[in-house]
């Protein structure tokens, strides 16, 4: 059996038995944790370009599609939502490097770019030409998707909603040829994203067509069910993919720092998130995914799986990548200035 016969069959297992034992968020959680497993058995798991790009444009639609005109109305309220986000992506990124430092010995380039809570790819593209070890901050930023995708849903039962995506649409879905023009279309702009380096391009892509016709009235309806959950459990394969060729004793030697980091990234994204829920009413759930700094396909493919508000989470986590964006470049000039003082 070919790697990508073996990780289709392993995630679509782990789906299903995840779905059987009623478990939230099944078809990501189940896949993920299944090849994640498979991964470190020794086996070689990997999935075509071209089927997780099509599910990357089908989830962006979908997340699109739950952008009604009532949604938009209510955005009004969601600049102090941003600013606070703002102070705790600042707040995890220096004091998780701090405890990078203080407590596992890390350079202070490493730990910078160990702590970021999120953007991996653009973490890496920064640092191409600076000192830092480069595969201790891969390992422990991969954990740290791995485990808030497991840990999110775990606490959606506390939140207001444990319950699984129905195996039926609860609405009208758009009709076909809506659907299929809709999706060309959000391949063309998401590509033409790619070519701009935008991260999730294709994703981004779908969603922000999808959110424009919906928004404004004029498209109606969901992406089938038959399209999406397929396309949820895809995306739930991808994440137990990046720990191909990873052994169990690299993980074991990032363990204690990826716990740290991620259960530290995770108090303080709960505790801004519960500041948000209050002040702003917004449901704790909707606040606390779209505050997680897990993998932003990942974390909107959630918030349609857990029933939170998808536009309220889209906002936030591209928001994250922006600031990320703006400030990381910063942090790195100036620990490299503060490391050649040394």
């Amino acid at each position: 059996m070919g790697p990508a016969l073996l990780t289709l069959a392993a995630g679509t297992t782990g789906a299903a038995l995840a779905a059987l034992l009623h478990v939230p968020a099944p078809f990501l959680t189940g896949p993920a944790l299944t090849l994640t497993l498979v991964a470190l058995a020794g086996w070689q798991v990997a999935l075509p370009n071209r089927l997780r790009d099509a599910c990357f444009v089908l989830i962006g639609v979908n997340i699109g599609a739950g952008v009604t005109p009532e949604a938009v109305a209510t955005a009004i309220k969601w600049p102090l939502s941003l600013a606070i986000l703002t102070l705790a992506l600042i707040g995890i990124l220096w004091l998780g490097a701090v405890l990078l430092q203080r407590l596992f010995g890390f350079d202070r380039m490493s730990a910078l770019l160990t702590a970021t809570p999120g953007h991996l790819s653009f973490v890496l593209s920064l640092s191409t030409d600076v000192k830092a070890d480069l595969p201790r901050v891969t390992m422990i930023q991969t954990l740290r998707v791995l485990a808030l995708t497991l840990i999110v849903p775990l606490l959606a039962p506390l939140l207001g909603s444990g319950d699984l995506p129905t195996l039926a649409p609860t609405g009208p879905t758009m009709h076909p040829a809506t659907l299929l023009a809709l999706l060309g279309l959000s391949l063309l702009v998401g590509l033409g994203l790619m070519r701009l380096k935008v991260p999730a391009a294709l994703l981004l892509g779908g969603m922000g067509l999808s959110a424009l016709g919906h928004g404004t009235g004029a498209i109606s309806g969901a992406v089938p069910v038959e399209l999406s959950l397929p396309a949820f459990v895809v995306m739930g394969m991808l994440i137990g993919t990046r720990f191909s060729g990873v052994t169990p004793r690299m993980v074991l030697q990032s363990l204690g720092a990826a716990s740290l980091l991620t259960g530290f990234a995770a108090l303080v994204s709960l505790g801004a998130a519960a500041l948000v829920a209050y002040l702003l009413g917004v449901p704790m759930l909707s606040a606390l995914i779209a505050f997680a700094p897990g993998g932003l396909e990942t974390m909107m493919a959630m918030s349609l799986l857990l029933d939170a508000d998808p536009a309220f989470v889209a906002a936030h986590h591209v928001f994250r990548l922006l600031v990320l964006t703006v400030i990381l470049p910063v942090a790195v000039a100036r620990t490299r200035g503060v490391m050649a003082r040394r």
